[in-house]
């Protein structure tokens, strides 16, 4: 018996509640659509981290007010560095995206 039937999860699956996961980051959801625009772009484009660093930079710049823009680098910095293949969904990514980006950040 499964518990959501169009997600294959077994009715025997622990759910984790807002109490274990924690309340989501409000600078996070703040700029939730600016992060993944600046990640997609890293992403798409195969930038090296070096290239990442400076392309992060200049976004903040340019579309981040001068005091929330450490938080924001470093929010983006922490994404790109725990991109995976199960998570690439949430910027939007598609998988050869990925893979194809993998080749020029290692």
């Amino acid at each position: 018996m499964y518990l959501f039937g169009h997600m294959n999860v077994p009715a025997c699956a622990p759910v984790l509640t807002r109490k274990e996961l924690g309340d989501p980051d409000p600078f996070t959801m703040r700029y939730r659509e600016e992060i993944t625009k600046i990640v997609e772009n890293i992403v798409r484009n195969c930038m090296d981290k070096t290239t990442a660093i400076a392309a992060i930079r200049a976004y903040a710049k340019s579309v981040i007010s001068d005091d929330r823009q450490p938080r924001f680098i470093e929010v983006v910095e922490k994404d790109l560095m725990g991109l995976h293949a199960g998570n690439i969904a949430c910027h939007r990514l598609q998988m050869d995206e990925y893979e194809r980006w993998q080749c020029s950040w290692h």
